[in-house]
């Protein structure tokens, strides 16, 4: 990326963009807008996109077959009237809440006229509500003037009378109740004017609900107002936010941002026809940089995912595009686990490709990915023997023998001892790949300090992961097939036991890291900055532990997914044999569909997680990145 500053006339400004954004190149420094007309803009888009809002959840089918087109004036003007009666229910739904509120609290009264009350009040008579526990009601002297309610299991409700022209008592009666009466607020109106209220609001709420219904033809219009509307406020965003001179005969106009440095050359054509002031320079490192990533089609293809994840490598971060699509798609198949499932994704991506063809388009990113992933999925359930849950023993021979032994469940279904050693095989090769997995990113460190002593930290922090990966294995694997004093197959080292090479592993990885990991031109310093955050140096070698350990989730949730399968199929068997076969076959396809979406969201949960959290942390990677959004038409 080159940083590229830009000086026109204040009075060619417009122009300028005009220019700018026909020639789509530039990612240009948020600005923030400002006048009559920014906010005039803002207003207009935020009403387009409310109105829209509100009419696309309307579920009419007439109503999207029958779309009608609007000029983009006329679709403010309806966005208007739509956010208008939109805000008009809100309004009236709250006041049928309150009144219903009140009714609620009021329903055990029976009814309340306030009018009457009031009525009362001139006659110098003065009703007051109350409830109070039932023993307490007895005990009221005779003195206090009540009328009674009602009462239920534990209150009594009562009148309070009070006539304000009494003579004959000094103090209100209110002052002779105990402290457990409770004075009842009155309502704002009577009960049964609210009830009307209720009513009369409910029927204006439904016709209005009708009006915003009726304007479900305008959702297109309306939508592709908006995307105008948001492209008029960007372009008035900049056109207002610019830095701007205006003192002087010549005022000037000026605006930042960043564009490839391949595209530098049509930039600089450009300002040099529009006699445009332009500099260009590489980025500083205190710049906000954004990121372009340019990968070859077949790595390409994990953009769909990154997109919807919204992770974006920082400029100065690795571009891992092709090692996650690589590790996503080895994570993908291992959690989804059954080559029924991988067959039914690489169908579905061809027909999806068969289909773009059809109607003349390019086959779809996505559509690639889901065939890469459905095609590991097949892989690993063809190694593994697993074809939608079905039994070993009842699958065709063909595919039983197509199984990779050391991970086949048909394998390990033959005695306990096989089963024991299928387990291990899959433990040790979910470690393993966690191995070749975060190897990876220590030597993508390795190559990027090499010119500089921190290379040495990087490098000791794999030995540490090469050794804990046999502990690893010791303590989760097997003690007795991956003992610590088993014999080393090195000569000059045969009469040691390994542990003495896991701990030099561990051990000189350690000093390594501990002494260069923070270096940044003083060996001191490095030392220091390790011994400052002495506690998080000492916890990283446990964090390499738990992180090769995390991988066992690739198995342990694919194992869960079998389960899942195996149990539909021994819930449906019954069914299929006898009248109610399509119960059993509906029983199939949903408990397979619920499975393949838990397998989905495993794979967002564990397969993302794995690349972006453990991969990137021993690469030193915070994804903390924003997309390059040049503007354009």
């Amino acid at each position: 990326m080159k940083k590229i500053s830009l000086v026109v006339l204040d009075a060619e400004r417009k122009k300028a963009l005009q220019k700018l954004r026909k020639l789509g190149l530039v990612h240009i420094e948020e600005v923030e807008g400002k006048g009559e007309t920014f906010n005039a803009y803002k207003n207009d888009c935020e009403r387009l996109h409310s109105a829209y809002a509100v009419i696309s959840e309307i579920k009419d089918k007439n109503a999207k077959n029958a779309q009608q087109p609007l000029s983009l004036e006329e679709a403010s003007a309806k966005a208007a009237e739509i956010t208008a009666w939109s805000a008009e229910i809100k309004d009236m739904e709250d006041k049928i809440l309150s009144a219903k509120t009140e009714l609620e609290r009021l329903e055990r009264w029976g009814g309340v006229d306030t009018d009457d009350l009031a009525f009362l009040q001139d006659k110098n008579i003065s009703l007051s509500l109350y409830e109070i526990p039932i023993d307490k009601y007895a005990s009221l002297g005779e003195e206090i003037k009540t009328i009674f309610v009602n009462r239920d299991k534990n209150i009594t409700r009562f009148l309070l009378i009070e006539k304000d022209g009494d003579a004959d008592r000094n103090v209100s009666d209110k002052a002779f109740l105990p402290p457990e009466a409770y004075a009842v607020p009155l309502p704002s109106v009577s009960t049964r004017r609210l009830a009307e209220d209720i009513e009369q609001l409910s029927a204006a709420k439904k016709q209005t609900a009708e009006k915003i219904a009726s304007s479900a033809v305008y959702a297109e219009a309306i939508k592709k107002a908006a995307v105008l509307a948001e492209k008029a406020l960007e372009f008035e965003n900049l056109n207002s936010g610019m830095g701007r001179d205006e003192a002087g005969e010549y005022a000037l106009a000026w605006l930042t941002g960043f564009i490839p440095a391949s595209d530098l050359a049509s930039l600089q054509k450009a300002a040099k026809e529009e006699n445009w002031a332009l500099v260009s320079a590489d980025p500083a490192e205190e710049d906000a940089v954004p990121t372009k990533l340019k990968n070859n089609k077949l790595v390409s293809l994990i953009y769909p995912l990154s997109d919807f994840l919204d992770v974006v490598p920082g400029y100065r971060e690795y571009d891992i595009s092709g090692w996650f699509l690589l590790f996503f798609a080895i994570f993908f198949g291992m959690i989804f686990g059954d080559a029924g499932y991988g067959s039914l994704m690489v169908v579905l991506s061809l027909i999806m490709t068969l289909i773009g063809f059809a109607k003349g388009k390019k086959p779809k990113s996505e559509a690639g990915l889901l065939f890469i992933l459905g095609a590991a999925t097949l892989m690993w359930g063809t190694l593994t023997c697993s074809w939608f849950g079905i039994p070993h023993d009842k699958l065709p021979s063909a595919l039983v023998s197509l199984a990779f032994e050391p991970f086949s469940s048909a394998y390990a279904a033959q005695s306990e001892a096989n089963n024991r050693w299928v387990v291990q095989n899959l433990q040790i090769f979910c470690f393993s790949l966690a191995l070749f997995h975060l190897s990876v990113a220590h030597i993508k460190s390795i190559a990027r300090n090499i010119r500089s002593p921190k290379f040495l930290g990087d490098f000791g922090a794999l030995l540490m992961l090469w050794g804990m990966f046999y502990v690893v294995l010791n303590m989760v694997v097997d003690n007795q097939r991956f003992p610590f004093d088993a014999p080393v197959p090195i000569a000059a080292l045969s009469e040691y036991p390994i542990l003495y090479p896991v701990a030099l592993f561990v051990a000189v990885g350690f000093a390594l890291s501990f002494v260069f990991s923070s270096y940044e031109g003083s060996i001191k310093d490095s030392i220091l900055s390790s011994l400052k955050n002495l506690i998080s140096v000492l916890l990283g070698v446990v964090n390499v532990f738990s992180d090769i350990v995390s991988y066992i989730r690739l198995w342990a949730v694919g194992l869960a997914g079998a389960a899942i399968s195996s149990t539909v199929n021994t819930m449906a068997g019954p069914m299929l044999g006898g009248f109610i076969i399509f119960a059993g076959i509906l029983l199939l396809v949903f408990g397979h569909g619920l499975n393949l979406i838990l397998n989905v969201l495993s794979v967002i949960v564990h397969g993302v997680r794995l690349n972006t959290l453990e991969f990137s942390n021993h690469l030193g990677m915070v994804w903390a990145g924003f997309k390059y959004k040049p503007f354009k038409e």
